[in-house]
C-alpha cells in the first residue's frame, strides 16, 4: 500500500515506521518535566538539582547534532534510525540499575543516553520523511508526521502521571527527614521502582521497533551529504544577521519551553494545594492548547506572514508570563497554560524564517545549528530553577520573560526585513 503521487510512490510500511519516531521522541521529552517533580520529592532536592535531568537531556542534544548529520551523511538514514534506537532503549534500560544503586548522577547518565538517541533520531527522521516520495508532497507527508509528536507528549504525560506521580507518597521534604534511615530507603526505593520500571516498559517498545525496522526494506534511505565543510560552512552562515539572531531566538525559546514546562507541576501544586499527580493536569492541559494552538496558528498563515503571527504570539506571551508572576490562585494556573498555546508557533516558524534563503549545504549545516541551540533547554532552565531555590517558584518566570523578549526582538528585526524588501 502507497500514497500515490505524480512522481513516485510513499511506501506505507516505511513512512509509518519512520512517523512512530516522531511520537517516541515526543513521550521522551515530556516525561522528563514530569521527572522534575518527581525526583525533587523523592530524594528531597531543590529546584536547582532537579533541573540537571533537562541539562543532561538537552545538553545530549547539543552534542549529537552534528555527530548524527555526519554519521547518516556515511552510511544511511536507516542506520541512523537503527542507532538512535539503540541508544534510546539503552538510556531506558540504564533506569534499572540506577534505581537499585538510588544514585541520582546514575540516572543523569541514563537520561543523557537516552536524549543521544533522542537526538539522533530526530536528525535523520526529519529528512528522511523529505525523501520518501515525491519532492511535491515532501512538506506534506512532514506534517502529517509531526502531528504524532505532540501525540507522544500528551502519551508522556498520562504515562507518567499513571505509573510514576502516583506512587509517589505524600511525605514531603521535613516528614521524610524523620523517618529511620530503614523506611526512608524502602520509600524511596519503592517510588525508584516506579520511575524504573516505568521506562523499562518504554525501552521493551523501543527494542520491538528497533527489530522490525531492522526486518523491514527501507527503500531510498541512503543518506545525500557527503565531505562537509562544516568549520567553512559554519564562518559562512554566521555572516548572514537573520540565520545568526535566529540560533540566538531559537537557544531562548528552547530555555523558554523547557523552562516553563519543567515547572509548570510545580507552580500548579503551590497555586492549586494539590499532589504532583493532581497538578500533572495542568501539565497535560498546557500541552493540548500547545496543539490545538499550532493548528489554529498554521490555518492563520494563510493570512499572515509568519513573522507577524510570531510578533503577537510573542506580545501575548509576555503578558501570560506576567500573569503568572503577579496573580494568584486559579488565575496564576489559567495564565500558565496560556503561555504554552502562545508559545506553539514558535520553534517552526524560527526555524523556517533562520533558514529562509538558505540552501544546498549551507542548508543542511545550518539546519543543524539550530538543532543545537536546543541546549537553551539545558542551560536556561537551571538558571529558573535557581531563581525559584532563592525567591519562589512564581518570581522565577522572570526567565520566561526575558527570553519571551528576546524572541519578540528577533520577531520585529525578521518583520522589519519583510518590510523593507516588499518596499525595494
Amino acid at each position: 500500500m502507497s500514497f500515490n503521487t505524480k512522481q513516485s510512490k510513499t511506501p506505507f510500511l516505511a513512512f509509518a515506521l519512520v512517523s512512530s519516531l516522531f511520537l517516541l521522541w515526543g513521550v521522551a521529552n515530556n516525561m522528563n518535566d514530569t521527572l522534575l517533580a518527581a525526583f525533587r520529592r523523592i530524594m528531597s532536592m531543590s529546584d536547582l538539582q532537579s533541573s540537571l535531568v533537562q541539562f543532561a537531556f538537552y545538553s545530549a542534544y547539543f552534542c549529537c547534532a552534528i555527530p548524527a548529520a555526519l554519521f547518516i551523511s556515511r552510511f544511511s538514514y536507516k542506520t541512523g534510525i537503527l542507532l538512535g534506537l539503540t541508544l534510546y532503549a539503552c538510556g531506558t534500560m540504564l533506569f534499572y540499575p540506577a534505581g537499585i544503586a538510588s544514585s541520582y548522577p546514575f540516572f543523569l547518565f541514563a537520561i543523557y543516553v537516552m536524549a543521544a538517541g533522542c537526538s539522533v533520531l530526530e536528525t535523520t527522521a526529519n529528512p528522511y520523511i523529505l525523501s520518501l516520495g515525491s519532492p511535491e508532497t515532501a512538506t506534506r507527508r512532514l506534517n502529517i508526521a509531526q502531528t504524532l509528536n505532540p501525540i507522544g507528549a500528551i502519551c508522556g504525560i498520562l504515562v507518567s502521571r499513571t505509573f510514576i506521580l502516583s506512587q509517589l507518597s505524600a511525605a514531603d521534604t521535613a516528614e521524610r527527614s524523620n523517618m529511620s534511615p530503614a523506611d526512608l530507603d524502602a520509600l524511596m526505593h519503592s517510588e525508584l521502582n516506579s520511575v524504573s520500571e516505568t521506562y523499562i516498559g518504554i525501552g521493551i517498545v523501543l527494542v520491538i521497533l528497533l527489530v522490525i525496522i531492522a526486518l523491514v526494506k527501507m527503500p531510498g534511505d541512503r543518506g545525500e551529504a557527503h565531505n562537509l565543510k562544516i568549520g567553512k560552512t559554519f564562518a559562512m552562515l554566521w555572516k548572514n544577521r537573520r540565520w545568526r539572531n535566529g540560533v540566538v531566538a531559537q537557544f531562548f525559546y528552547v530555555g523558554v519551553q523547557t523552562g516553563v514546562w519543567s515547572f509548570t507541576i510545580r507552580l500548579a501544586m503551590k497555586e492549586l494545594g494539590v499532589m504532583e499527580s493532581d497538578a500533572s493536569l495542568v501539565f497535560l492541559y498546557s500541552i493540548i492548547a500547545f496543539t490545538l494552538f499550532r493548528f489554529f496558528f498554521t490555518w492563520m498563515m494563510k493570512y499572515f506572514r509568519p513573522e507577524r503571527l510570531m510578533m503577537i504570539a510573542s506580545i501575548a506571551a509576555i503578558v501570560s508570563t506576567l500573569g503568572v508572576i503577579l496573580s494568584h490562585g486559579i488565575a496564576s494556573v489559567v495564565f500558565l497554560i496560556s503561555i504554552s498555546a502562545w508559545m506553539s508557533l514558535m520553534f517552526p516558524t524560527i526555524y523556517g524564517l533562520a533558514l529562509e534563503g538558505i540552501t544546498g549545504e549551507e542548508a543542511k549545516i545550518g539546519a543543524s545549528g539550530l538543532i543545537m541551540a536546543i541546549l537553551g533547554g539545558a542551560l536556561i532552565t537551571p538558571l529558573q530553577a535557581l531563581m525559584s531555590d532563592r525567591l519562589g517558584i512564581s518570581e522565577s518566570f522572570v526567565v520566561p520573560l526575558i527570553c519571551f523578549l528576546i524572541v519578540m526582538a528577533y520577531s520585529f528585526q525578521t518583520m522589519k526585513e519583510a518590510k523593507s524588501h516588499k518596499e525595494f
